[in-house]
């Protein structure tokens, strides 16, 4: 599997997930086009139930994030938040929170420095611990 030069822009979730990091998304075969592709055949059903995406609260914020939200962060987000910075080395919330105070293009520029194989360049993924590229180890900054 080689990783694909992505357009991070409208594959931020309201969760704070970069869809562009995601294995879904930089699959060779069937990629999945990200959260707000509601009718993407290719996105894992997980996805595609996804609480936070299908949130009624989220349905009336202004910037369509969850740091918008009266709940923020919500228990559903937490978890998630708990789950991924313990497998993965990122925090949705810490992104969320990025986004909100520095804006989407200042985050996206960040996002492309610190998910660059320093090997090669590619893009990483976020779920594995090698660059898909070159295969080259990543070591991710763990929480």
């Amino acid at each position: 599997m080689t990783a694909k030069k992505t357009d991070y822009k409208g594959l931020i979730a309201p969760c704070g997930m970069n869809c562009g990091l995601c294995i879904g998304h930089l699959r060779e075969k069937k990629p999945c086009g990200g959260c707000f592709k509601i009718d993407d055949v290719n996105k894992p059903g997980v996805c595609r139930s996804c609480k936070i995406v299908n949130c009624e609260l989220l349905a009336v914020t202004k910037s369509g994030f969850c740091f918008d939200c009266e709940k923020y962060p919500c228990t559903r987000l937490k978890n998630l938040d708990k789950r991924y910075k313990s497998k993965y080395g990122m925090s949705m919330i810490e992104n969320l929170d990025y986004i909100k105070d520095y804006g989407l293009n200042k985050f996206l520029k960040v996002e492309e420095h610190k998910w660059k194989c320093s090997v090669c360049g590619a893009g990483l993924c976020v779920h594995r611990d090698f660059c898909l590229s070159c295969k080259a180890m990543v070591n991710k900054n763990t929480y």
